[in-house]
């Protein structure tokens, strides 16, 4: 049994359980999976569920805050009004849009404050948005109740998140696995045992992929101890590879029997042998257990790990795909593809093709063995899962998606045909051209998301990103031309940045907002990880490590002291305050002074810089890129025209494309040229041609001098109109 732990996301699976239940599917191991935390949710958001909080609520007596005793006064109509709302967001039930956005059906508490506020952020949503922005404020209200009086440890896509986050020490964890249970927590188990009683597992792998699911995992492990002695308990995923390479606590493996570190694939099947008793412990790999009260670690395993093209097609069957809820939190539009609809999710590739970063764990196998797999295999994974999810939507879950695959993967699936709609993250550099990312808007893709980080030249080559200002701003603006979204992940706070840099920085994004090169951004505070260049080596970024002490459970997050820097945590708000005005089109005018409640430096960047960046993004012709016409075949009629006192003939290509058709003229030998190799140039059976036979074909055909061809009105508007070099 495959399980992940509450709480990840409420509208889509986490993909690792699928991704090892495909694997072992290749090894004909039977395997069942669930998310716990869908499945939780929908409990305690039903009528039965919010019937037991508020009789438990009733019990307690307990002393509410006004905003909870509102909501316990109105509990009526909770109870009356959960089921549709849950429908509605499983999209069941649309019709209940036009009830909530009457603002007379749901019971309001303290998050519907916020609509002032976003009103005009939401002001030209849908209804069926507009609702879903309401029901979700509905359901925050109720988490904030169970937060208050039930469960602090709640939230909807995290569970004691602080428990996990930066623990060095098992302690406070296992105090309070130790604390009674609550609501949420019996809720788990019941749903737990009635798995295990029908499936029979003889062992349980438990996907850890953040902090706020492992103290979740670690009940799971703590309710199958006590119940199910005899089944074993493997616990795995990002928080393990990230967290826990230096475990030495014993005390975790009274809820626990082995815990697996990176790729799961060859350490889950190995270690299943070994629990068959088919081999012998020094023979594991990756794994860490307890044997005679010490944690042991075992990495003799022969084999290696298994590559790309054998871990078989994720498989997403045993979810309950059509239960998850779409919910709009807040306003910023990447953010919303993260809480809204449902995604597959699917890796490119393992690993970063990049690997530099100096703030990333480049140490860690997930970033630094990178191994692409190939376009077609990767179409036929997405055609399998299209077919066992009904679902055309995927989240290529990449560190950075590399272009040249990207490229690859666009001309296969607009070969096979597939319908897909498809987002991803990538790094902002110079091969995603304007051409590519038309390219890849023709294959689905609706958005990407890069690091800018800290907007500034020194530090981008202090952090090794190998990109600059402007080569971002000239990417960010290729893909909005091509009308994809694109979201900037932005840092503060990293070692040595000043506050002029800061305040410089901010200036950039201001800049790329104006001149719409962004639609989305976040600011994140940087943080010093023990498995990055920073946190390995900090004197070379001129920091000191402060901190914490390990004390034989998690070891990653780090603590520093920054002596050149600027006082960081100064700067949060402003910079949260201005980014979310930019976002929604306003505030540009405004001083960057004005958003900070301090004295700040005057930028030093020009106020035209982002501009000027813009208007020098010219890309070259390469030889032996690809020449590819996404539209399609004209028809042709030869007429004759006058030309200084002689008649020539001449031809009209007319192209019926999905949104317009329009007319090409030009002599009829070019015509002929023209007609005869574009069926060479749209994407089918045969492999895309380079732009060398491309220009040698024209040469060939005695039509003049192809420089001038390039420069001619015929070829721009062949190129304004889907004739793509890459």
């Amino acid at each position: 049994m495959l399980i992940t732990p509450p709480f990840t996301q409420l509208n889509t699976p986490y993909p690792a359980t699928a991704y090892l239940k495909g694997f072992l599917n290749t090894k004909k191991i039977k395997t069942y999976q669930a998310d716990l935390g869908i499945e939780v949710i929908l409990e305690l958001f039903s009528p039965k569920g919010l019937q037991r909080i508020f009789a438990h609520l009733e019990m307690l007596d307990l002393e509410l805050s006004e905003n909870s005793y509102r909501i316990f006064s109105l509990r009526a109509e909770y109870i009356n009004t959960i089921g549709p709302v849950i429908q509605f967001l499983q999209n069941k039930n649309p019709t209940l849009a036009h009830a909530i956005c009457g603002r007379t059906y749901l019971p309001e508490a303290s998050r519907f404050a916020q609509i002032e506020d976003l009103e005009w952020a939401f002001g030209t949503m849908g209804i069926q948005d507009k609702a879903r922005h309401l029901a979700t404020l509905y359901l925050e209200d109720l988490g904030d109740l169970i937060t208050e009086a039930i469960d602090p440890h709640f939230g909807f896509s995290r569970y004691a998140e602080r428990l996990g986050r930066t623990a060095t020490h098992f302690d406070e964890l296992l105090e309070s696995l130790l604390a009674p249970n609550s609501i949420i927590t019996d809720i788990q188990e019941k749903l737990l045992d009635e798995k295990i009683k029908k499936q029979k597992p003889t062992a349980v792998a438990i996907s850890v992929p953040f902090p706020g699911n492992l103290f979740g995992a670690l009940k799971c492990g703590q309710f199958i101890k006590k119940q199910y002695p005899e089944i074993k308990i493997i616990l795995g995923g990002g928080y393990a590879n990230t967290e826990l390479r230096r475990l030495n606590d014993p005390r975790v493996f009274d809820f626990l029997d082995y815990v697996s570190l990176d790729d799961g694939e060859a350490p889950l099947e190995i270690l299943l042998e070994y629990i068959e008793g088919k081999r012998k412990a020094d023979t594991l790999k990756r794994i860490y257990f307890r044997e005679e009260g010490k944690v042991i670690y075992h990495n003799g395993a022969k084999e290696k790990d298994i590559a790309q093209r054998e871990t078989g097609t994720p498989d997403y069957s045993d979810f309950l795909l059509n239960d998850y809820l779409s919910v709009i939190e807040v306003a910023n539009p990447m953010h919303r593809l993260w809480s809204d609809g449902r995604w597959n999710k699917l890796t490119l590739a393992h690993g970063c093709y990049w690997g530099k970063c100096s703030f990333c764990d480049i140490s860690l196998d997930y970033i630094k063995n990178y191994e692409p797999a190939s376009a077609a295999l990767l179409c036929d994974r997405m055609e399998e899962i299209i077919a066992q999810t009904h679902q055309h939507g995927f989240h290529f879950v990449d560190e950075a998606a590399p272009p040249a695959l990207l490229r690859e993967l666009a001309i296969e699936i607009l070969r096979r045909k597939i319908t897909a709609v498809w987002w991803t993250n990538i790094r902002f550099e110079k091969h995603f051209t304007g051409d590519l990312a038309r390219l890849l808007k023709a294959s689905g893709c609706i958005a990407v998301a890069g690091g800018l980080e800290v907007a500034s030249d020194r530090l981008l080559q202090l952090m090794k990103k190998g990109v600059t200002v402007a080569q971002v701003a000239q990417v960010a603006d290729n893909f909005t031309q091509a009308g994809i979204m694109v979201h900037a992940y932005l840092m503060y706070g990293f070692p040595t940045q000043t506050g002029q840099e800061t305040i410089d920085a901010l200036e950039m994004v201001r800049q790329l907002f104006l001149n719409e090169a962004l639609q989305s951004g976040f600011w994140h505070r940087f943080a010093m990880t023990a498995h990055s260049p920073v946190g390995l080596q900090p004197a070379q970024f001129q920091v000191q490590r402060t901190g914490p002490e390990f004390g034989g459970f998690a070891d990653n997050d780090l603590y520093h002291d920054d002596p050149l820097g600027a006082n960081h945590d100064l700067y949060s708000e402003g910079l949260r305050k201005s980014l979310f005005n930019y976002m929604h089109g306003v505030g540009f005018d405004f001083p960057l002074s004005q958003w900070f409640d301090f004295k700040t430096a005057k930028t030093t960047i020009p106020h035209n810089y982002i501009q000027q960046c813009l208007q020098q993004n010219n890309e070259p012709l390469r030889d032996n890129a690809l020449v590819v016409w996404l539209g399609n075949l004209p028809t042709i009629n030869f007429f004759e025209a006058k030309q200084k006192n002689k008649t020539i003939e001449m031809a009209e290509l007319e192209f019926f494309d999905k949104q317009k058709d329009w007319l090409l003229h030009l002599p009829a030998p070019e015509a002929n040229w023209l007609t005869g190799i574009f069926p060479q140039l749209i994407i089918g059976p045969q492999a895309p041609i380079p732009y060398s036979v491309f220009k040698k074909s024209y040469e060939s055909a005695a039509l003049g001098s192809f420089d001038d061809f390039v420069k001619s009105k015929t070829f721009a508007q062949l190129r304004e109109n889907g004739l793509l070099i890459l």
